[in-house]
């Protein structure tokens, strides 16, 4: 079998859940405050995997109206069952547990089914009989009615889990006449773990597996991939198991290590024992190297360096913070361009400010792009930002002085503090190159003027947008903003391409 480097999906993409119809996978992720919400991915081989769309689309499915950071949509399952795809998931704060469906997992979705059941990371089991099966955190468990998410039986608890914190992620399967509960306990980070039990009944009493956890990175400190778990199962087409799980990769840049891609999504080879229980990676733990599947290569084309905003909408890449308003937004105002209109609304607020934001992929990665703006007011600006979340970013930014001058400013934004790092004026009109490269442990800003070489401006160093200082289930995130700082703007800010190029670590 091929050798496999993990993650198979790079970048802040969390608890990942599949499903195989045929000879095709269907993968989605958790997205927090970001929207359109849910990203899927389809791939044929387990480990190319490309973004076709998202499940949750409009403002009807998606309310994330004054979502807080890391809130919004916890953990998506994905199923699917005569023909349907059902993916089930929880908006924090809003709706609750819900699912929608569609024939296509391109879309569209349905409206959501609210299910009044408690508890996060909600995942159904098709039962043979016609039952299906509801479960959430703490193995909370009904039977529902799946044409309108009516509770047919009261929430019960199955399996107390080995006595890890936080039992979340339930994934109820059924094998070989057994029914498997697979679970994440021990927490999000470097405690994280995967658990099983199994019974010969949904409600249990289970039976848990004798060399729990199946798989957990937590006695490996030092390993360059932590916090592994919450993970979910699929048998592919030639009869192998297979295990996508979360994890993350911390960086030795700073000591103690830390992470600011977020947690990516990993594939681990599983093998049953002869007496019925399922063995990751052969040791229960997880390398960024694997013995990936038999099954034949599927690559997709690769995506473009460069997003030339022809639009007539985003790519598949890029999201907004929570619901965007449909204003702040034109490709056709200036064919060729993205023109955004900013609002009152800043990186710094719980809002949705006018921005369009990309996963950060790599450690080391360069993002550019070409701005004409010509700020009229003081509180106008224009740029890009590298942003964790609403308190932790850094932004390199075009604006206007008392003096009417157009400025080009860096500034970072690290919880309570907003510290200026450089400040150069510019001609009064013109456009103007931004140019971000993040390494290991800096970001560099730097700026050039038509096809001048790049002027640096200054710095910010990298561990302050980490998980660990900033805190959260999201990763960093770069692009394009526009803000009025408390007022409509009234200039508009004119993006005419935008590149993200990431280096891929070494091979090993």
């Amino acid at each position: 079998m091929p050798t496999v480097t993990n993650p198979v999906i790079r970048g802040y993409h969390p608890d990942p859940s599949i499903c195989r119809v045929g000879e095709d996978f269907y993968l989605v992720v958790s997205s927090f405050e970001y929207f359109p919400g849910v990203p899927i991915f389809h791939s044929r081989d387990l480990v190319n995997w490309r973004p076709i769309g998202h499940c949750l689309t409009r403002d009807s499915q998606l309310d994330l109206v004054g979502c807080g950071c890391s809130a919004g949509i916890y953990a998506p399952t994905i199923r699917h069952h005569n023909g349907v795809f059902y993916m089930v998931t929880t908006n924090i704060g809003k709706i609750g547990n819900f699912y929608v469906t569609a024939t296509d997992p391109a879309g569209p979705w349905s409206e959501p089914v609210k299910v009044a059941q408690r508890g996060i990371d909600p995942s159904i089991l098709f039962d043979d009989d016609g039952k299906v099966y509801f479960t959430s955190s703490q193995n909370q468990q009904s039977e529902i009615d799946i044409a309108t998410g009516a509770l047919l039986t009261e929430p019960r608890k199955t399996w107390p889990g080995t006595g890890g914190n936080d039992l979340e992620s339930p994934h109820l399967y059924k094998i070989n006449g057994w029914y498997y509960l697979l679970c994440a306990e021990g927490g999000t980070h470097h405690g994280h773990m995967v658990t099983i039990a199994r019974s010969r009944s949904p409600w249990g009493p289970f039976e848990t597996c004798p060399h729990n956890p199946i798989l957990t990175n937590r006695h490996l400190p030092g390993h360059n991939v932590q916090a592994t778990g919450h993970a979910d199962l699929i048998q592919a087409q030639d009869g192998s198991w297979w295990l996508v799980c979360l994890a993350i990769r911390p960086h030795k840049a700073w000591f103690p290590s830390v992470h600011r891609l977020g947690r990516e999504t990993f594939l681990a080879p599983v093998e049953w024992t002869a007496d019925g229980w399922p063995v990751v990676n052969g040791t229960g733990s997880l390398n960024l190297d694997i013995q990936g599947p038999a099954l034949p290569p599927h690559p997709w084309p690769a995506e473009p360096v460069r997003d030339d905003f022809d639009g007539p909408a985003f790519g598949f890449a890029w999201e907004h913070l929570r619901n965007p308003h449909p204003e702040h937004y034109s490709f056709t105002a200036r064919p060729g361009w993205l023109r955004l209109i900013g609002g009152p609304e800043s990186l710094n607020d719980r809002a949705s400010p006018a921005c369009a934001l990309r996963r950060q992929t790599e450690y080391i990665c360069h993002a550019e792009t070409l701005l004409e703006f010509a700020p009229q007011r003081e509180n106008e600006e224009a740029g890009l930002t590298v942003l964790m979340n609403n308190t932790h970013h850094y932004d390199f930014f075009v604006s206007r002085t008392a003096a009417g001058a157009r400025q080009l400013t860096l500034r970072l934004r690290i919880g309570d503090m907003f510290i200026p790092r450089g400040n150069v004026l510019l001609p009064a009109t013109g456009a103007i190159r931004l140019v971000i490269d993040s390494e290991p442990a800096h970001y560099r800003f730097s700026f050039a003027i038509d096809d001048q070489a790049p002027v640096a401006v200054g710095t910010g160093m990298s561990r302050f947008l980490s998980t660990e200082v900033a805190e959260g289930f999201t990763g960093v995130m770069i692009g394009p903003y526009a803000t009025g700082n408390g007022l409509p703007s009234t200039s508009p800010a004119d993006f005419d391409w935008f590149d993200y190029q990431a280096t891929l670590p070494p091979a090993k």
